[in-house]
């Protein structure tokens, strides 16, 4: 039989809702889930990082503004007048 060790643990609500959803949908000891639960991600952290995909944002020249934001009063003025739609 393997050893065991006992101790207790303080779950954040939403990982303790997660483990009892799973429990009761796969039927399982509370205690046999949480130790599936941790042998997973202990071998998930235990491997090499994974390498995260560099994101770029394409840019493009939209032009000249419209309206000199540096100057919010006339930006506002420009976007509340009449001849705005």
């Amino acid at each position: 039989m393997p050893r065991c060790m006992r101790t207790t643990l303080t779950l954040d609500d939403d990982v303790a809702a997660k483990l009892e959803r799973l429990r009761r949908q796969r039927d399982l000891k509370f205690r046999d889930l949480v130790n599936d639960a941790l042998r997973r991600g202990l071998r998930d952290m235990s491997g090499e990082p994974r390498r995260r995909e560099v994101l770029r944002t394409r840019t493009f020249d939209m032009g000249k503004p419209l309206v000199n934001f540096d100057n919010v009063v006339e930006a506002i003025g420009h976007l509340e007048s009449k001849s705005f739609k």
